[in-house]
């Protein structure tokens, strides 16, 4: 791929009406920087101590051209706020978030409108006010309620303030709530993972989403990793936690709908199913990626960047792809190959569908209904079926 020194033009767009379109802003900024993320954000120290003001107007810019860009009306099912800390906007920076995106685009009736939030930057106001400017769900970073996992983590929350937050964002009318965990930390033990989904539950969400820790190069975490100071956590060990996480949710009256996300029924994330699905998504914000019609681009990274290339009046893309039909087929079969709602035969080759009948032979996949569905085991080794069948 060609390295460019200045942003890119993007091709023109040439969206698919059919298909649920989204928009995800990411916010950039980070009180602290945690161990293992390698996240696009940026601390105070990092920006100079930047105003988000800046952010903001430059955001606003970026979704007038966004929809310019587009040249046909969209109608947006779903609005995710991510990053980095968008809690750390406040109400009065995510009412603003959510104002630009209303000032270029049509809200659906009953759309989702999602912000994460780190729970230590959250408050019984906080949730009151997102509500009254038409937030509708909260996803809240938890990662563990044990102390010695969250210090290795590097994150800075108390261990009950998550499941604290999430009562407080039901308390102020969130009918839909999510907790992230992690797992696999080095030296957690199994009951610690147990505490944490409990504590998760009691806080009374409807939709927990739990990921194997990934130890990423160039993170304070691959740094120790390769020092020797810590070991990463063993295949085995994940898999039995993995499988711990699940029981722990069935229980509870949670199902998976994709590999590493399960609900209670009507709980699913939206926004996130647009991606798994084949949906469209404007990526608003330093670093964010979007994806309409076969094209696929990312913006620059660096929020200064960003906010010069739309004071320039450009777009502000570090490049972009467009997806041939074969990439785009196998992404879809790896994304939809972990969705509990499966993948159908119809859309295989030939070869496809006899490696997946060999699959299926070997206990990786049902075959219901000509939909292939990921069993017990095969959510295990997600992607290592994936793997065989396209292969």
């Amino acid at each position: 791929m060609t390295v460019r020194t200045q942003p890119a033009d993007l091709p023109a767009l040439t969206p698919r009406q059919e298909r649920p379109f989204g928009i995800y802003v990411h916010v950039p900024f980070c009180a602290t920087r945690c161990g293992y993320c390698d996240f696009n954000t940026y601390t105070p120290a990092e920006l100079g101590g930047a105003n988000p003001d800046g952010y903001l107007l430059a955001l606003r810019a970026e979704l007038a051209k966004a929809a310019q860009a587009l040249s046909s009306k969209r109608e947006v099912r779903t609005v995710f706020v991510g990053g980095g800390t968008p809690s750390l906007l406040g109400v009065a920076g995510l009412t603003r978030v959510l104002d630009a995106v209303r000032e270029h685009f049509e809200l659906a009736p009953g759309a989702e409108v999602t912000t994460e939030a780190n729970p230590e930057s959250t408050s019984p106001e906080l949730f009151d006010g997102l509500r009254a400017a038409g937030y509708t769900r909260v996803s809240l970073g938890m990662q563990s309620v044990a102390p010695h996992v969250l210090a290795t983590l590097d994150r800075v929350h108390s261990p009950g303030r998550a499941p604290a937050a999430a009562r407080e964002a039901r308390a102020a009318g969130f009918d839909h709530v999510n907790i992230d965990l992690i797992y696999g930390t080095p030296g957690e033990s199994d009951d610690d993972l147990r505490r944490s989904v409990d504590s998760a539950l009691e806080g009374g969400v409807d939709h927990i989403s739990a990921y194997a820790l990934t130890i990423e190069e160039g993170t304070a975490m691959g740094r120790r990793v390769r020092r020797g100071e810590i070991a990463p956590t063993d295949d085995d060990v994940l898999a039995r936690r993995f499988e711990l996480v699940d029981e722990r949710l069935r229980s509870a009256g949670f199902d998976w709908y994709e590999v590493s996300n399960w609900s209670k029924p009507g709980g699913e994330c939206r926004h996130n199913m647009g991606y798994w699905g084949g949906g469209e998504w404007w990526g608003a914000g330093p670093g964010a990626h979007g994806y309409v019609g076969s094209v696929r681009w990312w913006n620059v990274k660096h929020p200064n960047a960003y906010a010069q290339s739309l004071a320039e009046s450009r777009l502000p893309v570090a490049d972009f792809e467009e997806l041939d039909a074969s990439t785009a087929h196998i992404e879809d079969v790896m994304l939809r190959l972990r969705l509990r709602r499966g993948l159908s035969t119809d859309v295989l080759t030939d070869g496809e569908r006899e490696r997946a009948r060999i699959a299926v032979d070997d206990g990786l996949l049902d075959l219901k209904a000509d939909r292939l569905v990921l069993t017990a085991r095969g959510r295990l080794l997600a992607d290592a079926v994936v793997r065989t069948v396209l292969d």
